[in-house]
């Protein structure tokens, strides 16, 4: 490997550990957000609908900025953008103002929304070039901020510092950091215009099998998220325990999520991108069950761990099979990355408008049809050929079809 590749790769995995670490230095502690402006279930469930709002209204806006400016530019924008949101949320959260936090959740979707779908390129753009799967690392670096933040959340909620402390510490932290990061990656190739031959966006929203691949994601995207947003919650309101415990499974489950997607690269290699993806529904299907009729707190945290480890290769290997083609990677990705981020910033607010009348345990229920979903999409995901180049995640052939 190149001199500039490993350092785009290590320039991807940082962007996508500080995009972890900013999301759930918040996300960790929604108690504390409740708490701290007098909310409800449903009324936090609308202040999370803020979130997704603004991630949604970033999305569409993403393909186009990144073809115009370049992954590296777009990250720094984004994260820039989240950086101001975030600032507001705090805000808000000092002066115990509703307004001041939702529009600060709003502006943090929007730069969230973009960020994402940014730094997805760039991690495709590295893993294409490499020719080995990557994707899943590059996720569990993300997974590895999300443990950073939520073992900050755990301490901070220990030790009683206010959560709009500890998040003017991350907007401290992120434009410093990311204006050094986005140095390190692949310089940045026009992308031709459809009149040019150029593969377009509105292209690929009609490609069949960009949208099962949409499908997929959206499902295991669904069932993720519902656990980011609502798994701390549903710990101290299901189970009675305290806001730390609620902290604590939350990082068992990003936690898991990291392990899944570190030694994931290597299972997918070995079994293909459809059975691996299907036994990984499985695990999480059984995790969701413990977690919604275990009965205790051990038995909740056993089933957040199998939980995170079946979620955890749903969104990267949806990423990698999107770009199989590296001439229509970047657009593809832009549309996978919209329906996934749909579901995965949407979905879990619906959960809590749910919750309202039924309790947030019952309300998980729903995460079942969305796995279901995304189960019945996994044969999206076999590669395709593109001419002599082997695809990464495509295990040797030994006669016979690499999936099963």
């Amino acid at each position: 490997m190149s001199t500039e590749l490993r350092r785009a790769r290590n320039a991807v995995v940082v962007a996508f550990a500080v995009n972890g670490l900013a999301f759930a230095s918040f996300i960790s502690r929604t108690p504390a957000i409740a708490d701290g402006l007098g909310l409800s279930t449903s009324q936090l469930a609308l202040m999370l609908l803020c979130l997704s709002a603004g991630s949604v209204a970033g999305l569409p806006l993403a393909g186009p900025l990144v073809a115009r400016l370049g992954p590296a530019r777009s990250v720094l924008v984004a994260a820039l953008t989240e950086t101001v949101g975030l600032a507001s949320l705090a805000t808000g959260l000092l002066t115990g103002t509703v307004w001041p936090a939702a529009l600060g959740l709003v502006v943090t979707g929007l730069g969230t929304g973009v960020w994402d779908v940014a730094m997805n390129v760039a991690g495709a753009e590295v893993e294409q070039r490499r020719g080995r799967t990557l994707m899943p690392r590059l996720h569990a670096a993300f997974s590895i901020g999300t443990v950073t933040g939520a073992g900050l959340g755990a301490l901070t909620a220990a030790t009683g510092v206010p959560l709009a402390a500890q998040i003017l510490g991350v907007v401290v932290l992120i434009p410093v950091v990311m204006t050094v990061t986005v140095r390190g990656f692949l310089p940045s190739t026009p992308v031709p215009t459809r009149a040019e031959g150029g593969p377009g966006v509105l292209a690929a929203w009609r490609e069949p099998r960009t949208l099962l691949i949409g499908v997929l994601v959206l499902g295991f995207a669904f069932t993720e998220g519902s656990a980011n947003d609502w798994i701390a919650y549903a710990l101290v309101e299901g189970y009675g325990s305290s806001e730390t415990v609620g902290a604590v499974a939350f990082g068992v489950f990003v936690t898991a999520m990291t392990v899944g997607r570190t030694f994931g690269g290597s299972l997918l290699e070995r079994f293909g991108r459809v059975v691996v993806l299907r036994a990984a529904a499985g695990l999480a299907l059984v995790g969701l069950l413990l977690v919604l009729v275990g009965g205790s707190v051990p038995v909740a945290l056993a089933g957040a761990l199998l939980w995170g480890l079946g979620a955890s290769l749903g969104f990267p290997v949806g990423m990698s099979a999107a770009a199989d083609d590296p001439a229509h990677a970047a657009a593809r990705v832009s549309v996978v990355s919209s329906v996934g981020y749909t579901a995965f910033l949407a979905g879990p607010p619906l959960i809590g408008l749910l919750a309202e009348g039924s309790g947030i345990l019952r309300a998980l229920f729903v995460v079942l049809g969305a796995l279901l979903v995304g189960l019945l999409a996994t044969g999206a995901a076999r590669p395709v050929a593109t001419g002599t180049t082997r695809t990464p995640a495509e295990p040797a052939r030994r006669g016979g079809s690499p999936q099963a």
